[in-house]
């Protein structure tokens, strides 16, 4: 872990870069496997099932048997949980569900905006080392509460040729209309070019590796969607001195356990907090099973040790965390402080795998400092919004010379006469 006192405005460029990922000449091989994927389809998945993932398939669709043999492995306390999860998730998006409000602009002319939903979508469950099921959820449902006709599912298989049945079970629950055994940047090129089996889907979701999220880059040259750029996991801790240091410390290896390149960074105003959370940190992750994984992100993770908590938050905003953690006394003083997030935990007792599983928040959130510029997923994720207008002829009486001025200006002398033949 790299500590930091009291560091210097001039050195906070420093302090918030991330894990650079060696590319590995990542570029050349996303465009071969794109034009693999084009070429043989269904066949170069399969192939690539065996070249990546050690896996033996001899189809990548993913039957009914075995969605419902993957249902009877799931316990029971399980499915109350998932049960339990996905309502939250679908009282939460559903909430944003916006009426039609016509607005009219001048006398006569009315104006409003309707949503549509992406018809196919894709989304993508990574299977490795954490078969994602949670992921399905926050996919799949804000997908069907849009109205999405088909909820296209990839995901990788393991050396047997099967998916988690956790994963398969979330997918039935939450409406995915096929499911599907590929996984990586090939996933992404199915989903992209469609194939005997999968259909080309019109927007992509979902997070992965670096392979996966290059695919994603590399999907948009065919006119394809995806939901945002991603990298790897982050969380960003501010504390005051009445935070809990084994809360704190626990936060922190929720993140970092995700992989060796996440990243963790730990704010506070408090030297005893500091010391202490450190202390916890080294002692907690001693009893992690991953903490392989823990250990490496945090050799890339940083302990800061600040004067005040506005300082703190003038820091998290330069860096502008996926998870923003505000362990402090007076949580809702510092809300209108914050202006780069993608979620915002707050309190003691708000911990980050509260929004990963089951308050109701979408955990799909921007990292890499693009909560700058980007939301997390959402109901209007899966949407397209249209305008719509109608101008009755008293309407366009009192808007036409507006519109002839305006035209004539630009030069544009038929948008003029569209019009003024009318106001004939």
């Amino acid at each position: 872990m790299k500590i930091y006192r009291y560091p210097t405005k001039e050195t906070w460029k420093d302090l918030i870069k991330r894990p650079v990922l060696e590319q590995k000449e990542i570029s050349g091989l996303i465009t071969e496997i794109f034009a693999e994927v084009e070429k043989n389809g269904d066949q170069a998945l399969i192939e690539f099932n065996k070249k990546f993932d050690k896996a033996e398939t001899e189809s990548i669709k993913v039957s009914d048997a075995e969605i419902q043999e993957a249902e009877n492995q799931i316990n029971a306390d399980l499915r109350e949980a998932i049960q339990q999860a996905k309502e939250n998730i679908s009282t939460f998006h559903a909430s944003q569900k916006q009426e039609i409000q016509k607005i009219e602009t001048t006398k006569g002319v009315v104006c409003w905006r309707e949503n549509r939903a992406v018809e196919r979508v894709g989304i993508y469950i990574p299977g490795g080392t954490a078969p994602l099921f949670s992921t399905v959820l926050m996919l799949a449902i804000p997908a069907n509460l849009a109205g999405c006709k088909e909820i296209v599912l990839c995901t990788p298989p393991d050396k047997n040729g099967n998916i988690n049945p956790a994963i398969l079970y979330a997918a039935k629950r939450c409406g995915v209309t096929e499911i599907f055994k590929t996984g990586g940047a090939q996933a992404i090129a199915a989903m992209t070019l469609g194939t005997e089996s999968i259909p080309a889907v019109h927007k992509i979701f979902g997070p992965g590796n670096q392979f996966v999220v290059a695919g994603k880059e590399y999907a948009q040259r065919y006119r394809v969607a995806i939901d945002m750029p991603a990298g790897p996991s982050e969380v960003l801790v501010i504390a005051d001195e009445q935070a809990v240091p084994e809360f704190c410390a626990a936060d922190l290896l929720s993140q970092a356990e995700h992989g060796s390149d996440s990243q963790v960074v730990f704010v506070t105003t408090d030297l005893k907090v500091f010391e202490e959370t450190v202390e916890a940190v080294e002692q907690q992750i001693k009893d992690l099973p991953r903490n392989e994984f823990a250990g490496l992100a945090l050799e890339s993770s940083s302990f800061i040790l600040v004067g005040s908590l506005d300082e703190a938050l003038e820091f998290s905003n330069l860096y502008a965390p996926e998870h923003l953690i505000l362990a402090v006394s007076d949580f809702e003083r510092y809300i209108p402080e914050i202006q780069n997030a993608g979620s915002v935990f707050l309190g003691n007792y708000s911990c980050e795998s509260a929004g990963d599983y089951a308050s109701g928040t979408n955990h799909t959130l921007p990292t890499n400092a693009y909560a700058k510029n980007y939301s997390g997923v959402s109901l209007d994720s899966f949407v397209k919004k249209i305008t719509f207008q109608h101008l009755s002829k008293e309407g366009l009486q009192n808007l036409g010379k507006t519109i002839e001025l305006m035209a004539e200006a630009e030069g544009l002398f038929a948008h003029k006469n569209a019009v003024s033949i009318r106001l004939k």
